[in-house]
């Protein structure tokens, strides 16, 4: 196999994890977060931990979550980071359901007296929110508030959109720390050097970990699939679309976590990867691949 990118697509379910996801080096994801939130000094967050993305319903038989990452700061603030590829259907509504999880998780902690620990859903888009598309803004930021006086009603209730397609700028035109971590994410994989301006920053790190040839073989391997896989459901996207079919309800079905990593080992099935290689790659458990 060949590949033409000296680094890995940021917008791969493997290279996005391979970049924010690693429990040893937490760094560039608390400063990602930092920049979102626009935390400065000693309100910046100076440590997450990661806490296990698999969150389970009080019966079997209800549909569980399944985070791209789930952290929580020294503070006690919780964290879901996702990172959404394309369009999907009713998302903010799914947005919304996730944040029940941890809320829920708080509350069989033991004795409780209905007092939460702030909670944050971060969704990283590669698309534009129908709702916003009057917006020029790229980062939206919500709370429950009062309708008349707009004043917040709940503070530690946080839905933060950050759709990336919005910064439409040149390197020269970047203006923060943030909009240097959208343009990384809009072009990492289509440069072929660290811009100047990035040397010495922590955005820097971002472009050692993903270039591709510091990968292991099995990395390489797995990142491969991963790409593949990603490539073709996007290209059964444009099919289907070129087809006069709902663009909606395609892209639900492939980016519904649960049901989206269902269609990703269906189609590495197809394509005889082995089983746990599937399991690498959708973060399914290989009884749940076994019942395809």
């Amino acid at each position: 196999m060949c590949i033409y990118e000296k680094y890995i697509n940021p917008f791969t379910d493997y290279g996005f994890k391979k970049i924010f996801g690693d429990e040893e080096d937490t760094e560039l994801l608390e400063s990602l977060i930092n920049d979102i939130l626009g935390l400065e000094g000693q309100d910046k967050i100076a440590k997450i931990t990661f806490k296990n993305g698999e969150l389970l319903p009080d019966s079997p038989e209800d549909r569980k979550a399944i985070f791209d990452l789930y952290c929580i700061d020294e503070k006690g603030s919780e964290f879901i980071v996702e990172l959404q590829k394309v369009h999907q259907e009713h998302f903010q509504s799914r947005a919304l359901y996730y944040t029940t999880f941890p809320i829920q998780e708080q509350a069989i902690r033991g004795k409780w007296n209905f007092e939460l620990t702030p909670i944050y859903f971060i969704g990283l888009l590669n698309f534009e929110v129908e709702k916003f598309k009057n917006s020029p803004e790229y980062l939206h930021h919500g709370k429950i508030t009062e309708i008349t006086s707009k004043e917040i009603m709940y503070e530690n209730l946080n839905m933060i959109y950050v759709e990336i397609p919005k910064l439409k700028k040149t390197k020269e035109e970047l203006s923060n720390h943030l909009e240097w971590w959208l343009y990384t994410f809009q072009n990492l994989n289509q440069l072929q050097e660290i811009p100047p301006k990035l040397n010495g920053d922590i955005i820097e790190r971002v472009f050692k970990k993903a270039e591709f040839i510091n990968l292991s073989k099995e990395e390489q391997e797995q990142y491969h699939k991963n790409l593949k896989v990603y490539r073709d459901l996007l290209n059964s996207i444009d099919t289907a679309e070129k087809k006069g079919h709902q663009r909606g309800k395609i892209e639900g079905k492939i980016e519904g976590k649960m049901e989206g990593k269902i269609e990703i080992a269906k189609a590495s099935l197809a394509q005889n990867l082995d089983i746990k290689t599937i399991a690498l790659i959708t973060g399914l458990s290989e009884e749940e691949i076994k019942g395809l």
